[in-house]
């Protein structure tokens, strides 16, 4: 490294002369700190001097052995994370970097933040005397243009359509973590045009995603499993086992919070995610940058995967059972929940159709076909769940384990009843062990609390079931006044067939433990 020359400041520009390799990290820094201002801010229009994880992002990603095709950086909000978006669009688009006749274009979920980043970059160039002379803008285009180099960067929003018969040699995705799903048709579109282009670049700079099985956590995973060695991942967020409240958590996932965060105002909103469970997850997503989801989840994942112990011998204890039902296509779960000491150990059963299982797979976003191989799914023969296929193997399973009583949801029970009695069971079986559960809040409300007290006390054990999981994560609970909850299928991210199931588990396990106090008593 060439020596670095002091500013006035106090602080250090990294090279004091241009470095020789145009394409590395060094001269990717020497010309951000040698042209370029800082942009926003009571510092607008001083010198800029790259912090140092904006360094270490462009050594990741410039100075890859291997070449880089996809960069994903991903931290907490209020980093810099559009900033930095915007210096790599500049790089490319006016300095050595930048390949001669080539279109840069940069995506967001929204015009508000398409306009964000395009901004950004606009104040750079304006308040640069160098970049002014050689670039013109477009404001209403959205627009960057570099004459001299023939070069053109515009800023996109989600709608799809504006992205095909493009060419990108470059393509930026700002805040890509709040694409719901694990497809975005403008990423798609942007991903493929970018094929004609020999050395292509695609960086995505964002939040992590709530869920699973969005776009920006499957790109995440599978950079993680390091298959290829031309994609980079810039991940800092804190660790699930780590206190969410304490200053390392919030250190993990935000690097910028030494150098140019309001740090009091950080702490301020841990306190206030302490005090009100109900600010805690977007806390978590937005600051902490965990995989959670900001809405109103009925748990939080770190909490949920505290209490993935192994399931026990279910056998010879008394077991309370929890069905929901599906439509003809859809998830159907029946759990069943014993205590073993202190603890509730949950063995859940789900079902899908076996035909078109990696279609459902597809649209739900979600592994169907790897769970049913692995044996945590079960699939029914044909195109619909079969109900009797799934009352032979309830009955079975009544034979096999000392269920007292079944919770469930009366929507499609009138389906599944007629299957339970040609499998076998007695009308006057299915009166004493079948419950009715109202799914409204008086009913819901009590079972839910219980149900999130043995979770807060870690008073469960679910074995890390991977469907199971998955409904947990999805789960968001709906409420009038903060008090009176039930879990809400129409507001929550994806299936939560599994965690409606232990909720009427744990609606039926307080009314039995009542029949036997009483019994007892008389």
């Amino acid at each position: 490294m060439a020596r670095r020359k002091k500013l006035k400041t106090g602080r250090l520009k990294h090279y004091d002369k241009e470095p020789a390799n145009h394409l590395s990290a060094a001269y990717a820094i020497w010309w951000c700190e040698t042209f370029l201002k800082i942009p926003d801010g009571p510092k607008i229009g001083q010198e800029l001097y790259l912090p140092e994880f904006i360094c270490d992002d462009f050594k990741a990603i410039f100075d890859n052995k291997a070449g880089t095709r996809r960069a994903i950086i991903s931290r907490g909000r209020k980093n810099g994370k559009t900033f930095e978006a915007a210096l790599i669009v500049l790089l490319h688009l006016c300095s050595k970097r930048a390949r001669v006749s080539t279109d840069l274009f940069s995506a967001a979920q929204s015009r508000d933040q398409a306009a964000i980043l395009f901004n950004f970059a606009t104040k750079m160039v304006r308040l640069s005397p160098e970049l002014n002379a050689v670039v013109t803008v477009r404001e209403t285009a959205k627009e960057l243009i570099c004459p001299g180099k023939g070069t053109k960067y515009r800023a996109l929003s989600a709608e799809a359509t504006t992205a095909f018969g493009l060419n990108p040699a470059v393509s930026i995705f700002d805040e890509l973590g709040q694409n719901k799903g694990p497809r975005s048709t403008l990423f798609e579109a942007l991903e493929t045009a970018s094929a004609a282009q020999p050395n292509p670049l695609t960086v995505v700079i964002s939040t992590q995603a709530p869920t699973d099985a969005d776009l920006l956590s499957v790109l995440i995973d599978d950079a993680r499993a390091g298959h290829d060695p031309k994609v980079v991942l810039r991940l800092q967020t804190a660790s699930l086992e780590i206190d969410p409240f304490c200053e390392e958590a919030i250190r993990a996932a935000n690097p910028a919070f030494d150098d140019f965060m309001n740090q009091s105002e950080v702490r301020s909103m841990a306190e206030a995610a302490r005090r009100m469970p109900a600010r805690q997850a977007e806390f978590e997503n937005l600051v902490l940058n965990r995989r959670v989801s900001a809405d109103n989840p009925f748990v939080s994942t770190s909490t949920w995967r505290a209490c993935n112990g192994p399931v026990g011998d279910l056998h010879g204890i008394t077991l309370y059972g929890g069905l929901d039902l599906s439509s003809v296509a859809d998830l159907t779960c029946f759990a069943l929940m014993g205590r073993i000491g202190d603890t509730w150990h949950i063995k859940p059963t789900f079902w899908l159709p076996g035909e078109g299982l990696r279609e459902k797979s597809q649209q739900d976003h979600v592994p169907y076909d790897l769970w049913a191989s692995q044996g945590y799914l079960q699939t029914t023969p044909g195109g619909v769940v079969s109900y009797e296929w799934v009352a032979n193997q309830m009955r079975d399973m009544f034979q096999e384990y000392n269920i007292a009583k079944v919770g469930f949801d009366r929507w499609n029970y009138r389906h599944l009843k007629p299957w339970l009695l040609q499998a076998g069971l007695s009308e006057s079986f299915l009166e004493n062990r079948f419950l009715e559960i109202g799914m409204g809040t008086q009913t819901q409300s009590p079972a839910l609390r219980d149900f999130e007290q043995a979770i807060v006390e870690k008073k469960v054990h679910h074995g890390d079931h991977p469907v199971l999981n998955m409904c947990a994560t999805c789960a968001v609970v709906e409420s009038k006044d903060g008090s009176n909850r039930k879990l809400s299928k129409n507001k929550s991210t994806g299936r939560i067939d599994g965690m409606v199931a232990v909720a009427c588990c744990f609606a039926v396990a307080p009314m039995m433990a009542k029949i036997d106090i009483d019994t007892m008593v008389a």
